[in-house]
C-alpha cells in the first residue's frame, strides 16, 4: 500500500511531517509519497496526480487557511475540488484543514495540527487497511485535533 501526501508552502506548520512519521510508526514499510505545492487550490490536482501517476491507493491534502474571508472561500473551492478529484479516480482523499483562527495563540494551533494530522493518519491506515474498524465508530462524534463530541443518545 502507498499513500501520498500533498500539503503547501503557505502552511505555517509541517503537518504531513506529522502525519509522515505516524504512518510509519503504525504500518513500519507502508509506500509514501509527498508532493508538496505552493497554496491550498493547488492541492486538487497534487493528490490526482498522487493518485493517478504515483499510484498511491489513498492520498491525504494538508491545507493551512488563514483568517480571512477570502481564506475561507479558497478552501472551499479547494475542499470541493478534492471532492472532484476523489470521484475522478474513485479513491480516498482525507482532507486535512486546519484553519489560522481554529486557536487563539500560536501554540495551541500548533498542537492542534500536529494532533489532526496524527489522527488523519491513523484514519488513513483504517480506511487501507481494516474499514470495517470505522464501521465500529459510526455516530460516535470523532473530532480530529480536538476532543470528541460524543453520541447523541
Amino acid at each position: 500500500m502507498k499513500v501520498g501526501i500533498a500539503d503547501t508552502t503557505f502552511a505555517r506548520y509541517d503537518m504531513a511531517k506529522a502525519a509522515i512519521d505516524e504512518l510509519k510508526q503504525n504500518m513500519p514499510g507502508i509506500g509514501i509519497v509527498r508532493y508538496t505545492v505552493p497554496g491550498i487550490k493547488d492541492l486538487p490536482v497534487a493528490c490526482k496526480k498522487l493518485l493517478e501517476e504515483k499510484n498511491c491507493d489513498l492520498a491525504m491534502a494538508f491545507g493551512m487557511p488563514g483568517k480571512t474571508e477570502k481564506d475561507r472561500v479558497c478552501a472551499h473551492e479547494a475542499s470541493t475540488g478534492l471532492i472532484q478529484a476523489q470521484l475522478m479516480t474513485n479513491k480516498h482523499i482525507i482532507e486535512v484543514f486546519v484553519f489560522e483562527n481554529e486557536a487563539d495563540k500560536e501554540k495551541e494551533l500548533s498542537k492542534l495540527m500536529e494532533k489532526r494530522a496524527r489522527e488523519h493518519a491513523l484514519n488513513a491506515l483504517k480506511l487501507l487497511y481494516s474499514p470495517m474498524s470505522l464501521a465500529k465508530q459510526a455516530g460516535s462524534g470523532q473530532r480530529q485535533g480536538g476532543a470528541d463530541a460524543g453520541p447523541i443518545h
